[in-house]
This record gives structure tokens, C-alpha cells and sequence, in this order.
């Protein structure tokens, strides 16, 4: 019988009081729910200076590289900033590359401002696309992010989602980073001996 899946969050944002965090934290409790086992990876956590790929290993670089690669699935979250994902992801996902991602399923989540994070999705999934990572078909955006949430004395980081629709959808992307954590696999073709 195969091991619970682990599934991995990055948390994009580097503000104390995240939508980002928020949102990343239910997307793990769907996945806990769904029997994976999970870890949320917050950048501020952690010390990453600005890439360089002139210096072998910096800061906590070898962590969280090692954190990625142990990961079956991974959900990266970002704020919107000028219509792309923030530094601190970009910094982070520099660092991380094919032995980090190939084959891993990733799926990922965008918190806006304002309305609009279409291509901040597109840019996160064009990133992993090229360090061959598998992303999910199915992703999140979250409008308007400070008016998403009411304060739930009860509820994760005490918020809860205003509208029911898109918490489901939140969870359902923590549910199917379970559902295919192990699409590698699923994807192997028979060979002619297994016919």
C-alpha cells in the first residue's frame, strides 16, 4: 500500500497579516481531510537572500530546496503584484529547479487587490512548465482578498470565507494536490511485457 501523499505550501507573501497564508492554510486542510500529509513553507520563515547563481548554497536554500523535492504535491500562493507573482516566490523559485519539480504536481493560487490575476497564474504556471513540473487544470484566483474573508473567531488564522463557492474551490485544489500527487505514476504507460 502506498504512503500518504505530502503536499507542500509556499506561502508568496511576505506580509504578517496574509490573505495569501490565509487561504494556503485551507487549502491544506482540505488536503489533511483528503490523507495527506502536509507542511506549510512561509518565506518569511526562512532566510533566502536574492539568488545568485555564482554561490553554490545561501541562506536556508538547501532547506527548503530539500523540502520541495521530498514534496509529492506542491501549492505555490502569491499575492498579485503589477499583474505577477511577488519577489519573495520568484526569489524563492529561482532557487528550485528540476531536481526540485520535474515530475511533481503543482498547483497554485493568485490573492488580488483588486480584480484581476489571470496572468499571474499563467506566469506561476509558465515558470513550473519549464522546470518540469505538472501543474493542475485546476487553480485558484481570490478577487478583492481583503473583502474574501470575515473574521470566525473559529475558522483558520480566524477568517472565513464570505462566499462558499470559492472556499470549494479552495478546497478542491487542496483535494485533487492529493488526488494526483502521484501522477508520475499514474501516467506510466504498459509496457509490451505487461500486456
Amino acid at each position: 500500500m502506498r504512503s500518504p501523499p505530502t503536499v507542500l505550501a509556499v506561502v508568496g507573501s511576505l506580509r504578517e497579516d496574509s490573505y495569501t497564508r490565509t487561504a494556503l492554510r485551507y487549502v491544506l486542510q482540505a488536503a489533511a481531510d483528503a490523507g495527506a500529509e502536509t507542511h506549510l513553507l512561509d518565506l518569511r520563515e526562512y532566510d533566502l537572500p536574492v539568488y545568485d547563481p555564482d554561490r553554490n548554497e545561501q541562506g536556508d536554500s538547501s532547506t527548503v530546496k530539500r523540502l520541495v523535492r521530498d514534496a509529492d504535491a506542491v501549492a505555490l500562493g502569491t499575492p498579485v503584484y503589477h499583474g505577477s507573482y511577488s519577489g519573495a516566490l520568484k526569489n524563492f523559485h529561482d532557487y528550485c529547479g528540476w531536481d526540485e519539480y520535474e515530475d511533481t504536481t503543482v498547483g497554485l493560487l493568485a490573492t488580488a487587490g483588486g480584480g484581476s490575476y489571470g496572468s499571474t497564474l499563467e506566469h506561476m504556471r509558465a515558470t513550473v512548465r519549464n522546470v518540469h513540473g505538472w501543474t493542475l487544470p485546476h487553480q485558484v484566483g481570490i478577487r478583492n482578498a481583503s473583502d474574501a474573508f470575515v473574521a470566525e473567531p473559529d475558522a483558520i488564522d480566524g477568517r472565513a470565507f464570505r462566499d462558499a463557492a470559492l472556499e470549494e474551490r479552495v478546497e478542491t485544489l487542496g483535494e485533487r494536490l492529493v488526488e494526483y500527487a502521484f501522477i508520475d505514476e499514474q501516467c506510466v504507460q504498459p509496457t509490451a511485457a505487461d500486456d
